[in-house]
């Protein structure tokens, strides 16, 4: 019975994005065919709420019903007034080239960032597009955060080759990760989960800072990342990208994307890469970077109804990851678990399957609902060295959803339930930790816009956990405009979460250090849930310099935990586990500066400060490889899109890291610091049409690595032996190339 309910979950499992927006395409006519504009704007007469048209010509903004004049307009097209009378349609419009656009409407137009500071919403909300992501060598969601300031970018450690992230000065088990606002990096897949998203698939990312809203659970505690997966409908027909890189890896994306009819649209998405070649420049006889091959396969389809008001995707997924880690020369057949050569093999199978519908009444469009839920199975099954990790992680997830008003639309409402359910099954070396988690909730959250220039967003949820127990979860978040260019916001709510401590820590698996948990009575490993308060504010301006246009942004968030489960690596040969007992903080500052000059050249600078600290049993200290300050630089330039097409494009980047504190190790000694160092990145694109460019790059130019980055690396079955004390790159300077191809 047990087997047919899962089976059924797995066929019927569904997801949702429904909103309360008004959308639509924007095209323009070329060689008689419909061509998607980009770079549109489309706004509300007399407002400052718009949008502006992707490349694919779409646009999504927040609908009204007390202002029904649209306005579209793009410098050299004649500029359209559309009387929009209720919300019932997704609106395709054609803007006409008009000759005689005179320069005054120049000021009217302005280029599409492929990074966005939300202007609108109450949250501190970075809106990264597609064409960021084209700007690095991404290769997976984990490489998508090397041009963005908001996200520190590091490797894990010293065998994998596996980045991870950090925001707010905390690392990702405090983020909430969602694919389509579903959470989707967490429990089994904390570790490798962000390298199973390809890069090509994203067709944006959002980044909020602090506290999420209460409609996507309580688990975020630093903020929130949400991808949006290419939508068949918009996709183009067919894709295709080719990668290859001097550390030896390879890989292949393509995309096919067909319209069944004018309600059904379907897409195919095919990844594989591969590294084959082993790798050692630092001849320490531990592979640089491991030998890995991974297939992975999405199908999507897409249903819109735009005159009965429905619209749902049914999404299915199954992806294969393997790799082999560990010294050169090592034979997974021949020296497996003996003490020949140390070596390790991860391998990972994951299935998904996701559904989401919406449906807006035609009547009442400010009024829609929504449900989503998603189903998961995650196995993995690795060794490391004489050490075993296994974990076994089932997943379903639902959310039901409502929208509406009160009154009138500057104040609406959210209410809806959530139900979740996560199996474990893991296996730590020769012991069983095995648990069910279920959690049933419901919540309500209230915002208030008047148009102008103050909106706020409160929220409250009620869980009711069998482990994290009952509990009630607040967040608020405030935004005012004192003057037109001038922005400013604030935010403060709680989070929990279950400590997956095996999962989110598998570095101490590359390690012979001895593991202790000391438990409390707890009912998660016998530990207490983390719970935490994160507080923010935030200040904009957006100024105009010497003919061009910027802003400067500062903010401040804190994040103090009133319980923790506490990663304590401070004794050597040691990792223990325990509830905190003292103080545990967080403490975030960032100034960052945008600044285009003129169109062709753009700047974007931020320097960040994080104090994080935490009660260990040996003292209050700062996390070890945790840059106290870091800076971060990066200049693009682009050359005017020709009439074909035809366009450069380059990019540098620089990463500059301060000192970093070290445990004590037979390498590091006792109360030691990794010297600052700094990165360069850079590559330059050539777009020979609409539908070819090819790109090349180099990452860490200046060829800067650690020296020594595995302890004891001559002795790796010895008690010593350490490969997770990494503060920077294990891969000297890497180039890469590669095609995008559109048809």
């Amino acid at each position: 019975m047990k087997k047919y309910i899962i089976l059924l979950l797995s066929i019927y499992s569904f997801s949702v994005n429904a909103q309360e927006t008004f959308s639509g395409t924007i095209f323009s006519k070329e060689s008689n065919k419909n061509k998607p504009l980009e770079g549109a704007n489309v706004f509300w007469l007399g407002t400052q709420v718009g949008s502006i048209t992707d490349q694919n010509g779409n646009f999504s903004l927040p609908f009204t019903t007390e202002i029904k004049q649209l306005v579209i307009s793009f410098l050299g097209f004649k500029t359209d007034t559309l009387t929009i009378e209720k919300n019932s349609a997704l609106l395709e419009h054609i803007l006409y080239e008009d000759a005689s656009e005179n320069l005054d409407e120049v000021t009217l137009t302005q280029r599409r960032k492929a990074i966005q500071k939300s202007y609108l919403a109450a949250q501190n909300i970075i809106n990264v597009n597609s064409a960021e992501l084209l700007k690095a060598a991404c290769c997976n969601l984990s490489e998508s955060f090397e041009t963005n300031p908001s996200i520190d970018v590091s490797f894990s450690d010293a065998l994998t080759g596996t980045k991870q992230i950090k925001m707010l000065g905390l690392t990702s088990p405090y983020l909430l990760i969602t694919e389509e606002n579903i959470p989707m990096v967490r429990g089994a897949s904390q570790a490798y989960g962000l390298t199973f998203t390809p890069g090509t698939w994203i067709e944006s990312i959002q980044i909020t800072k602090g506290m999420g809203t209460v409609v996507n659970g309580y688990e975020s505690i630093a903020g929130q990342i949400n991808t949006e997966i290419k939508k068949p409908f918009s996709d183009v027909p067919l894709f295709f990208n080719f990668f290859t890189s001097a550390n030896g890896r390879q890989e292949v994306n393509a995309h096919g994307n067909f319209k069944v009819n004018n309600k059904w649209s379907s897409g195919l998405f095919l990844h594989a890469n591969q590294r084959t070649k082993e790798k050692d420049q630092n001849r320490d006889s531990f592979l640089d970077v491991p030998l890995a091959k991974q297939v992975n396969i999405l199908n999507r389809w897409q249903y819109t109804d735009a005159e009965k008001g429905w619209v749902s995707f049914v999404s299915v997924r199954w992806m294969e990851d393997n790799k082999q880690i560990g010294e050169v020369g090592f034979n997974p057949e021949l020296d497996r678990e003996n003490n020949s050569l140390w070596g390790s093999e991860i391998q990972t199978n994951r299935f998904d399957s996701s559904l989401k519908v919406g449906y807006v009444f035609p009547e009442i469009p400010f009024q829609s609902f929504g449900f989503q839920s998603a189903y998961s199975n995650h196995k993995q099954k690795a060794y490391f060295g004489y050490r075993r990790y296994e974990i076994d992680q089932e997943s379903f997830y639902a959310n039901l959803l409502f929208n509406s008003i009160i009154g009138n639309t500057k104040n609406k409402f959210k209410a809806g339930l959530n139900f979740s359910f996560d199996q474990y099954l893991e296996k730590v070396d020769t012991f069983f930790f095995d648990r069910n988690d279920q959690s049933l909730g419901g919540f309500f959250e209230y915002s208030y816009d008047n148009l102008e220039n103050f909106s706020l967003i409160g929220g409250i949820r009620l869980d009711i956990h069998n482990r994290l127990g009952t509990f009630i979860t607040p967040r608020f978040h405030l935004r005012y405009l004192p003057k037109e260019k001038i922005i400013i916001r604030a935010s403060v709510g709680s989070g929990r979460k279950a400590a997956n401590i095996f999962a989110e820590n598998q570095t101490l698996f590359g390690t012979n250090r001895l593991i202790s948990i000391q438990q409390n009575g707890g009912l998660i490993y016998g530990l207490n849930p983390e719970t935490a308060w994160n507080y923010g504010v935030s200040v904009r301006k957006i100024f105009s310099l010497w003919g061009g246009e910027g802003d400067i942004t500062a903010d401040y968030y804190i994040t103090d935990f009133t319980d923790q489960v506490v990663v304590d690596w401070e004794e050597q040969g040691k990792i223990s586990f325990y509830n905190l007992e003292g103080r545990s903080r967080a403490n975030s500052f960032q100034l960052a500066v945008d600044y285009s000059p003129v169109k062709a050249l753009s700047f974007r600078f931020a320097y960040k400060n994080y104090d994080v600290k935490t009660a260990y049993k040996s003292g209050f200290l700062q996390r070890p490889l945790q840059a106290q300050n870091r800076f971060f630089g990066n200049m693009g330039w682009e050359t005017e899109r020709k009439s074909n097409g035809a366009q450069w494009r380059w990019d540098l980047t620089y990463h500059a890291l301060g000192k970093q504190r070290l445990v004590s190790s037979i390498r590091d000694g006792n109360g030691s610091y990794a010297s600052a160092y700094g990165l360069w990145n850079s590559q330059l694109t050539r777009a020979f049409n609409t539908k070819l460019e090819v790109y090349a790059g180099v990452e860490n130019l200046g060829d800067y690595t650690q020296k020594n980055p595995i302890i004891a690396a001559d002795d790796p079955f010895g008690i010593n032996f350490d490969s997770a004390q990494v503060y920077a790159p294990i891969f000297g300077r890497m180039l890469y190339s590669g095609l995008r191809w559109n048809l």
